[in-house]
């Protein structure tokens, strides 16, 4: 007569407990390649929110105040920049808010805006086809102004309205308040594209 010999296999349970290590071994790995991922996602998404706050800050305009080319809710997308001209649209903190201006004059330069809102530069009118109704606005500094050095002179598009350098409150922006210049319009996407110094897209 032939004895069997031992095999654990045999054993009631042997199998149960195989893959109770199997699917434990299994749910470790998961659990390692699931870790692997989430930190993979948080390091890239705490280098796209730096990348988008210090480099290309997204803002949403607020008010009419630089309508016709900018109207409320629209999105844009603001860069840093070292030199701004006459006709670039920025973006400055202003009392703990940031608002969004179109650049008139740089240091040193000479603003006049007449009785119908006509502005002058050094005592060249500006060319202005952004503005559909040209209005002194709220404008209670002495003209022609000077704008002082490291400084410039910001108006809103919508002149009748607009709160800006033309008010002493305001003042002019010092190149510190900047956040940015604006170059992009990413919403709606029907108006989707490149923002040129007239503040349209194309």
């Amino acid at each position: 007569m032939k004895h069997k010999g031992y095999d654990p296999s045999d054993l009631p349970g042997t199998a149960v407990l195989e893959r109770a290590v199997a699917r434990q071994k299994s749910n470790q790995r998961l659990a390692a390649a699931f870790r692997s991922t989430l930190f993979t996602l948080i390091t890239v998404s705490a280098v796209a929110v730096l990348v988008a706050t210090l480099w290309l800050p997204v803002l949403q305009i607020t008010g009419s105040s630089m309508a016709p080319s900018l109207n409320d809710g629209e999105l844009v997308v603001a860069v840093k920049n070292e030199e701004f001209e006459t006709g670039d649209i920025i973006a400055f903190y202003y009392n703990n808010k940031i608002l969004i201006k179109r650049v008139i004059a740089g240091p040193g330069d000479w603003v006049n805006i007449s009785a119908d809102g006509v502005v002058s530069v050094n005592n060249v009118v500006l060319d202005e086809p952004y503005v559909l109704e040209p209005s002194r606005g709220d404008c209670n500094i002495t003209l022609p102004y000077q704008v002082p050095e490291s400084r410039y002179f910001v108006m809103g598009d919508h002149r009748s309205v607009s709160v800006d350098s033309r008010s002493a409150s305001v003042g002019c922006v010092a190149y510190e308040q900047v956040v940015g210049k604006l170059r992009l319009r990413i919403w709606p996407l029907g108006s989707f594209g490149a923002l040129n110094v007239r503040g349209q897209a194309g």
